[in-house]
């Protein structure tokens, strides 16, 4: 029987990152590596560093992460200063994913404190990072603790929210090409893992506000998500078709985006490939929302849309979805064409 690992430790609530230092002491963690993002606003940082301090935790290393480099983090873990007991990442995906890849090379406890919820990176079994200029998903461990405070994610640019609902709601359109893959070529699905995974997006769908029980939502539900990769060991819970496209678009676009904002607007298409079951939720979502409305501030490329569409299919070996089964690039050309929800969202 597989064993897993999850956190032992959630705190999702307003004023939990100055309590940051009383679960590091709760766990016998006193001596720790910070690793924070660039440009994080000063009162996040002194309120991160006062809540240690009081505490009597030790930051032995306090760094910024400027870039998410395998490189850099090799050279980290062989830098790392003698009898750490833990590493902290605080901010957003660079800093989180070089933490959480320091602390799997070190076999130390990590503890993530996301200061927004852009997407379920921070509490995932992988590590976005840059191998030689090359996006790679290396794998990792699921962090020890998940420190969220909602009132620094609300003050955090509400586009980064959007971000974190578009990148949720794609989870929809994942299990579905999942569960395709299953019937197609009889790869087997994890049945609680693609539960969990349809479960929270449901749960979040019911109150979709920004606010702070709808940060406590959102944030629960993209935690669970990476949870549902841990127990089936893949990243299908959370990852399908629309994720081919985005991973495509960050491959060849002049101006990649946020990546919730691109499987967001790419489930929702492919929703309508895989036969419009999921279709009118993610509709309702996203106009409720605002979701559409910031995408129609600033369109993608038709044309780059429509040359990751046809590139999708060969970005990962194996890796069964709805593309799989026919041309859709005829199809996808329609849809941007002539979806009046997706009216604006795309350049001529």
């Amino acid at each position: 029987m597989k064993t897993i690992s999850v956190p032992g430790l959630v705190r999702i609530k307003p004023g939990a990152m100055a309590r940051l230092g009383i679960y590091l002491r709760r766990a016998g963690l006193g001596r720790v590596v910070v690793l924070v993002s660039q440009g994080l606003p000063p009162a996040v940082l002194a309120t991160a560093r006062a809540g240690l301090a009081g505490e009597g935790i030790e930051a032995v290393s306090w760094s910024e992460a400027a870039d998410n480099r395998f490189e850099d983090a090799a050279a980290a873990f062989a830098a790392l200063p003698k009898k750490v007991a833990a590493v902290v990442g605080i901010g957003g995906g660079k800093a989180l994913d070089m933490a959480k890849y320091l602390a799997f090379l070190a076999r130390l406890p990590y503890f993530a404190a996301p200061t927004s919820l852009s997407n379920d990176g921070f509490c995932s079994p992988q590590s976005s990072l840059t191998m030689a200029g090359t996006r790679r998903s290396l794998a990792a461990a699921l962090p020890q603790g998940v420190v969220i405070d909602t009132d620094i994610c609300l003050s955090a640019p509400r586009i980064l929210w959007l971000s974190g609902v578009g990148d949720l709601a794609s989870k929809l359109t994942a299990v579905f090409d999942w569960k395709l893959a299953f019937h197609h070529r009889g790869e087997a699905v994890d049945d609680l893992a693609a539960l969990l995974s349809d479960a929270t997006v449901h749960q979040f769908m019911d109150n979709p506000s920004f606010d702070a029980k709808g940060m406590e939502l959102l944030g629960t539900a993209l935690m669970l998500n990476g949870i549902a990769m841990e127990i089936c060991g893949s990243s299908r819970p959370a990852s399908g078709s629309e994720h081919l496209i985005s991973h495509a678009l960050d491959a060849a676009a002049a101006r990649p985006r946020l990546h919730g904002l691109q499987v967001g607007v790419a489930g929702y298409v492919v929703s309508r490939l895989q036969g419009g079951q999921q279709t009118e939720a993610l509709a309702r979502l996203f106009t409720a929302t605002g979701f559409f409305d910031a995408v129609r501030a600033d369109p993608f490329s038709r044309e780059e849309w429509l040359a990751a569409v046809k590139r999708a299919p060969s970005v990962k070996d194996d890796f069964f979805t709805v593309l799989s089964l026919r041309d859709c690039l005829g199809e996808v050309r329609a849809i941007l064409d002539n979806d009046g929800r997706l009216a604006g969202c795309f350049t001529a």
